[in-house]
């Protein structure tokens, strides 16, 4: 006599419908929800209704989930065509990687701190690298600039999708109490600054924030 079923060794319905992507989608929502110290395989198992051990068929550990993460969000950038100058496709590049960083702005510091190896992360650093190399620097000079370009743009995102009383806020009632404060702060610099300090304009600085990396950029090529 025999009790096996037909069902017997198959996995639960949630992990038979696992992917990649599905753990991705997963990962990022832990991210926008709790921040990426709140990523683990437990927690991303939970969003997806399943046991954490079933992710190790798709990803390697809690490393493995911030990669896929970066390579998503770097995979996600719709690269502009070249057109031959150096400030233009640059600038063009800088712009497509902002889209994605701000659909899930609290991944973004990902791209800076992750090893990525698969052909769409890699993809945006070949573009940028092309542009730079095609511009005469050596791939050493060409790396570093690179690294100061990302750097810069990371930086100045997760600035604009915190930007808070620190950094100056849009509503009005906000702007006018954060600048009094600063008027009053006893400090002759600050309190000129003020009306400016108070303000904070995200497309403004990121544009502010593009152009002077790339002055300094083309500088250093001179």
């Amino acid at each position: 006599m025999t009790t096996s079923t037909g069902r017997r060794g198959r996995p639960p319905r949630g992990e038979s419908q696992l992917s990649r992507a599905a753990i991705v989608t997963a990962t990022l929502r832990v991210i926008d929800e709790s921040g990426v110290g709140a990523v683990s395989m437990r927690a991303v198992g939970r969003v997806l209704g399943v046991d954490a051990k079933s992710l190790y068929n798709h990803v390697d550990g809690k490393d493995g989930l911030l990669d896929a993460v970066a390579e998503h969000l770097l995979g996600a950038i719709a690269l502009p065509a070249r057109t031959g100058d150096l400030r233009a496709d640059l600038r063009a590049i800088a712009y497509a990687f902002r889209q994605p960083a701000l659909a899930h702005p609290e991944a973004a510091s990902l791209v800076l701190t992750r090893q990525l190896s698969s052909l769409a992360a890699l993809e945006p650093v070949d573009a940028v690298l092309a542009v730079l190399l095609d511009a005469g620097c050596s791939v050493e000079e060409s790396v570093r600039l690179l690294r100061m370009l990302v750097a810069t743009l990371v930086g100045a995102l997760l600035r604009e999708v915190n930007a808070g009383p620190t950094f100056g806020t849009t509503d009005l009632a906000g702007i006018a109490q954060r600048r009094a404060v600063l008027e009053r702060s006893g400090l002759p610099a600050v309190a000129a600054a003020a009306p400016d300090l108070a303000r904070f304009d995200s497309a403004a600085e990121y544009e502010f924030a593009v152009e002077l990396v790339l002055d300094a950029l083309v500088a250093r090529l001179r």
